[in-house]
């Protein structure tokens, strides 16, 4: 009997360890990202001295240990553009100030007064810089690094190169007849600088345009070459002079470029008209004007997408992208080590760290302006509490009954 005893304790204490468990779970039931953990038990067995394996009797349970639930929490909304989650597989890559790597699950992250993204453990958000954007919007990205944007970052200006215009000057008007139609343009040093495009007619279906700019702004601007070109339409409107393919062409002298050339595209790839000018019968009038130029801007604001792309918003209208966020996959996630305040590092079990962008490969979107809240479910946690505090008091009932039956025993000399 005094096996019974042994195998009675061993339940005690491996329930109680569960009931820690279960404690933990609903501790955390509000801890962001949170996985609740499942106890698992293991049968003891003594070998028989007669050596046959019929004959093994079980010495009580073992704890054999926690195994977590890596199912994906509820996102809960918030109001900071910094708060973030990962919808689906992933880990946040984060850095200490001595080289150190964790892996996250917690979005919790907020710029400090450097800059530096950082969770409330003061751990640096890893990232890939922007390094370059194409014409398509595409970009390349450099090497692995902290996310850091200081404060007075500013967006260097970029000269106007070309501009567009929806004008259309009337077929009724007579020779003589003038019309002018304004566009600001910047130079590389963010200047601007206001050209008017004045329209006089010279006959039907045919015009001369020149372009001007103030005295302060530069000493002049030219036309192809020249101070005035000829513009002529046919009879359903369309422009015809110049010719097919040969952009207008601005050329400013000014103090900040010496030169500056825009273009001016009257015609599309193919050679036809894109119906920037018409000469329609109905009053001369500019519907739309606009350049790709702009001043120097400072930033006003940073905001993140799904891909995990962060966006600077700056004064002068621009959105640049700065960062895209860096994610972390591993071979298993259940051989993560766990380093507390939400953190987990890298082990033999786990593998290696698989880097990669928010969307690429098997890692998940970003949520921005949201957290992924604890997996733990409450009803249940509560339903593993009834059973562990039931399995508890089975075994100490095998405690007490066994003693009684050791007392029996001993009163049999009496």
């Amino acid at each position: 009997m005094i096996g019974s005893l042994f195998a009675g304790i061993s339940g005690l204490n491996a329930n109680a360890t569960a009931m820690t468990v279960v404690g933990d779970n609903i501790a955390n039931v509000n801890t962001t990202a949170f996985k609740a953990n499942r106890s698992s038990f293991a049968n003891i067995l003594s070998q028989s001295l007669g050596g046959s394996s019929g004959n093994d009797i079980g010495r009580g349970v073992d704890f054999w240990g926690t195994t977590p639930s890596w199912s994906q929490g509820s996102l809960e909304n918030t109001s900071s553009p910094t708060d973030l989650a990962i919808n689906g597989r992933g880990f946040f890559t984060l850095n200490d100030d001595n080289g150190g790597r964790f892996y996250s699950r917690a979005g919790e992250f907020t710029f400090d007064r450097n800059g530096d993204l950082r969770n409330p453990d003061n751990l640096v958000v890893q990232g890939y810089p922007v390094t370059g954007v194409a014409p398509d919007g595409t970009f390349s990205l450099g090497s692995l690094s902290d996310i850091s944007v200081p404060g007075g970052s500013i967006t260097p200006p970029m000269g106007s190169t070309e501009i567009n215009a929806d004008i259309n000057l009337n077929a009724g008007a007579l020779v003589g007849d003038i019309f002018s139609s304004a566009v600001t343009i910047y130079d590389s040093l963010g200047n601007n600088i206001p050209v008017t495009l004045t329209f006089t007619n010279t006959g039907a279906g045919a015009w001369d345009v020149g372009a001007s700019i103030p005295a302060s702004a530069g000493t002049g601007v030219t036309l192809n070459g020249g101070a005035t070109t000829p513009l002529a339409f046919d009879t359903a409107g369309q422009l015809t002079t110049p010719a097919a393919n040969i952009p207008m062409v601005l050329t400013l002298t000014n103090g900040a470029t010496n030169t500056q050339t825009v273009t001016w595209n009257l015609y599309d790839a193919s050679g036809l008209n894109n119906g920037d000018l018409t000469g329609y019968a109905s009053p001369s009038s500019t519907t739309f004007l606009g350049q790709n130029g702009y001043p120097a801007g400072s930033l006003r604001g940073l905001s993140f997408d799904e891909a995990g792309i962060l966006m600077g918003s700056y004064s002068n209208g621009q959105l640049t992208p700065l960062f895209q966020l860096a994610l972390a996959e591993f071979p298993s996630y259940y051989g993560l080590t766990k380093m507390g305040h939400n953190l987990y590092a890298e082990s033999l079990e786990s593998g290696q760290a698989l880097p990669g962008v928010p969307g690429s490969g098997s890692l998940g979107s970003i949520s921005p302006s949201a957290i992924e809240m604890s997996n733990v479910d409450l009803a249940q946690e509560f339903v593993k509490m009834i059973t562990t505090q039931r399995a508890f008091q089975a075994n100490s009932r095998v405690i007490t009954t066994s003693d009684e039956i050791l007392t029996e025993l001993i009163n049999i000399k009496r």
